[in-house]
């Protein structure tokens, strides 16, 4: 294992906060492991690009205030990889000023979110709503108002930028995802066990390759190494909820497999998109 250890810099998702991070942050802290806890909560009506800008003089405040200037790892949930994406490879995508070894996505919106596209939907998005209002949604909530959802849908602005832009080569990525492979439907019970998937033609399906939230189809993309969890069969078994998209950043199979990342560079990924 290597010695050095890299600051860490932890990105929470959407409607979710830094607190997300409790169980991780003790594990870096007993492998001393320095770590930077961004939190985006009270931006809950900018868009993704306001975000990230911030994500960027958050980053380099904390450089100045550590006097360091070396590379840094990014763990990040959900819409907060799409965040870290777009400062990473849009912002900073020329210039390069931003020195990452890791970036490390858990249930990553990569290639935009079905699931902002399906709250918009006109057909769908109301029972999607009612289904998860009070669980992954506020009561009463209007996905139009919502500027950080608007920015996650497929066809976006910000998916195009981040897609056109494309992985940098000096970054290592990993994403790290969750299966219901045996479709069992505690697993995320709004959906029965399954992800909603937008195909490329505009129409629905759905799928047990997702985390009930984020489908394999939004997270894969090329380039990038994947684990595809669980690995421990009768741990899913006797809770597979833990699995699902909410509680990926507790889960201790995905804090196992950052800290491999994090303390060991040589460490593989199951497969490569």
């Amino acid at each position: 294992m290597t010695s050095k250890r890299y600051p860490v810099v932890l990105v929470h998702g959407w409607k979710s906060g830094p607190e997300i991070w409790r169980e991780l942050t003790k594990r870096l802290e007993k492998e001393s492991i320095p770590y930077w806890n961004f939190s985006f909560t009270g931006m809950e009506e900018s868009d993704p690009v306001t975000i990230a800008l911030a994500l960027k003089d958050y980053i380099r405040s904390a450089r100045q205030r550590m006097d360091y200037y070396d590379y840094i790892d990014i763990i990040c949930h959900s819409t907060g990889g799409f965040i870290v994406r777009y400062l990473l490879e849009v912002i900073d995508g020329e210039l390069r000023e931003e020195k990452v070894r890791f970036f490390v996505g858990i249930g990553p919106a990569n290639n935009g979110s079905a699931m902002a596209e399906l709250f918009n939907d006109p057909e769908h998005g109301p029972a999607i709503l009612s289904s998860l209002a009070g669980l992954f949604v506020p009561k009463r909530y209007d996905p139009a108002e919502d500027a950080i959802v608007q920015g996650l849908r497929p066809k976006s602005r910000e998916t195009s930028e981040i897609l056109a832009s494309g992985f940098r080569d000096d970054i290592n990525y990993r994403v790290i995802v969750s299966s219901n492979n045996e479709c069992n439907p505690g697993f995320f019970p709004p959906f029965n066990g399954k992800t909603w998937v937008y195909t490329k033609k505009g129409s629905w399906e759905m799928t047990f390759l997702g985390d009930g939230v984020v489908a394999h189809i939004d997270s894969f993309v090329q380039g990038a190494g994947v684990d595809v969890l669980p690995g421990d069969r009768e741990q899913f078994i006797s809770g597979p909820f833990l699995y699902c998209h909410i509680l990926l950043p507790k889960n201790k199979e995905v804090i196992d497999r950052i800290l491999e990342y994090l303390t060991d560079s040589k460490t593989q990924p199951q497969f490569f998109c």
